[in-house]
Parts: C-alpha cells; sequence; structure tokens
C-alpha cells in the first residue's frame, strides 16, 4: 500500500461523513466513491503545495516558469504513451526536472535575458510532443486532452501514490529552504557573502517546481497550469499585508478556486480543469476590481474630509 492510498484510506471514512451535507446531485460523488475521492484528494494535496511555490515563484519573478515546465511535461507525457510506458507522469518528472535545472543555469549565467529560455522550452517542447505523437500515429486522444486540460477521473492509485510522494516531499523541502529562499531572493549578493549557499537552494527550488507542476498536469492539464500556480498567489497578493498573510490568503483562494470548480464542474458537467481554471480566474478578477473601486473611491473620500 503506498502512501497516497494510505491517507486515502484515512479520511475517506470522514469524506463519507461529511457527504449528506454536500451540496448538489453528482458533487456529494465526491465525498463517497472511490474514483472521486481519489480526485478530491489529489485536487487539495497539489492545491496546498502549490500554493506555497506560486508564492515563491511571484516574489522571485517566475511567474511563466510554471506554465513552461508544464508544456515541457507535455512533451515527456508524449514519449511515455508512445513508448506504451505504464506512468506516462514519470517521463513527464525526467523532461520537466531537466528542463528547470537548463533553465536556471542559462538564466543565473545570464545566457538569455528575461524568459526567453522559459520561452523556447515552452514552444520547442509543446511543439515536440505534438509531433511525436503525430508521427506514431495517435494524435489527440481522449487520454491526450485529458494531459492537456486535465481529468481528475483518470487519477488510478498509482497516480495518487506518486502524487503524494511529490507533494510531501516537495512541501517538506520548502519548508526547510524557506529562510534561504527569502534571502536569496531579497538580495543573492548579501546572502553569498553570508555563506547561504545561493546556487544549491537556486537548483533545489527549480526541481521542486518541475515536481510540482507535474503533479498538477491531472488536476487542470498542462495548458492551464498557471490557474492554481499563480493566480491563487495573484490574488492573494492583492490584499495581504504580510508574507505570511499572503501564504495564507494563498492556500485559502486555491482551494476554493478547487472545491467550486469540482462542484460546478459535477453540476453542470464540464471539464474540471477548466472550470477550476475559471473559478480562479473569476476570484481574482472580484478581488482585483475591488482593489481598483477602493483606489478610486479613497481620493475622494480624502478630498471630501
Amino acid at each position: 500500500m503506498g502512501i497516497g492510498v494510505f491517507l486515502l484510506d484515512f479520511i475517506a471514512p470522514y469524506l463519507e461523513g461529511m457527504a449528506p451535507y454536500v451540496p448538489g446531485e453528482f458533487f456529494p460523488y465526491f465525498f463517497t466513491m472511490k474514483m472521486f475521492q481519489r480526485a478530491l484528494l489529489t485536487a487539495v494535496m497539489v492545491t496546498v503545495v502549490s500554493g506555497f511555490l506560486g508564492t515563491f515563484l511571484l516574489i522571485r519573478n517566475l511567474s511563466l516558469i510554471g506554465d513552461g515546465l508544464a508544456h515541457v511535461s507535455f512533451g515527456g507525457v508524449a514519449v511515455g504513451i508512445v513508448i506504451g510506458a505504464t506512468s506516462p507522469l514519470s517521463y513527464a518528472l525526467l523532461f520537466s526536472v531537466t528542463a528547470a535545472i537548463l533553465i536556471y543555469e542559462m538564466q543565473s549565467r545570464e545566457m538569455l535575458t528575461g524568459d526567453a529560455s522559459i520561452a523556447i522550452f515552452l514552444t520547442g517542447m509543446l511543439a515536440f510532443g505534438l509531433v511525436v505523437l503525430r508521427i506514431s500515429g495517435g494524435g489527440i486522444t481522449l487520454d491526450i486532452e485529458a494531459y492537456l486540460f486535465g481529468n481528475l477521473l483518470l487519477i488510478d492509485s498509482s497516480d495518487l501514490d506518486m502524487t503524494a510522494i511529490l507533494c510531501i516531499g516537495c512541501l517538506i523541502t520548502l519548508i526547510l529552504i524557506h529562510p534561504g529562499l527569502l534571502a536569496t531572493t531579497v538580495d543573492p549578493l548579501a546572502a553569498q557573502i553570508q555563506g547561504i549557499p545561493v546556487r544549491a537552494i537556486g537548483l533545489l527550488f527549480s526541481v521542486v517546481t518541475a515536481a510540482i507542476v507535474v503533479t498538477m498536469v491531472q488536476v487542470v492539464g498542462t495548458l492551464l497550469v498557471t490557474a492554481l500556480l499563480v493566480t491563487p498567489a495573484a490574488t492573494a497578493q492583492l490584499v495581504a499585508r504580510s508574507f505570511r498573510s499572503c501564504l495564507a490568503l494563498t492556500q485559502f483562494f486555491g482551494l476554493t478556486s478547487v472545491i467550486l470548480g469540482l462542484y460546478f464542474s459535477a453540476e453542470l458537467d464540464t471539464g474540471s480543469g477548466s472550470m477550476i481554471a475559471l473559478v480562479s480566474a473569476v476570484l481574482f478578477a472580484i478581488v482585483a476590481s475591488f482593489k481598483v473601486f477602493e483606489g478610486l473611491i479613497t481620493p475622494l473620500r480624502q478630498e471630501g474630509n
């Protein structure tokens, strides 16, 4: 029994106990049926970890890296499917980690400026995946669409175990390196003078980012990773007053997006990944609109006083 299955068996009775109080005609199935419970647990685990990562990505100005590595992972998925691998996500992990390390090295050595390296990997590996699938004669099947747009209901026990291992490992790593990560983000030169291993932390952070992105592929798909990786953190930054409050609000907006997204996708019979992305964008739009309105009203109130 893997750790993911163990966690599912542990929380299943609690989910079943909550089912009678869950609204909707189809959404309660996420609390009673094993297949739907796997989907719910996976979505929650990925959302929690991606929330922590997304906050760090924003303050390091790396919001595009998640989208880039997600497209790279699609190239790995395509290779895995063509060669008949039992777990195409393992190939996605290999491709994404390799790309993350190369992108970090090119940026740290200033071989390319800005997000140019990310953009090249993004387009190149997506094209590579599509070409590999076309040459193999498979094309864009339903399984491929699940990796592009996300389909939680296709997650089996092995996928759940892999996701749980990656999420727990990445979360522990982020907690351990976050002091050094903050120091290298604020002032890399000062951090290096103080003896903080800037390059090692940067490489480890890149690997963690790649691993988390791979776990997100089956939740929202390679094309919609930003919906959970960046949007909740960006929404939180609009209203947070400290780094800690930003982390907490990111979790709130991320989990709200997932729960509402799964609810509406179940009741309206739409794709789970696209609905989660839509809810996340709507929450951002609501908060951003409120902040813009507040910014317009405040000067008028001051003038009135």
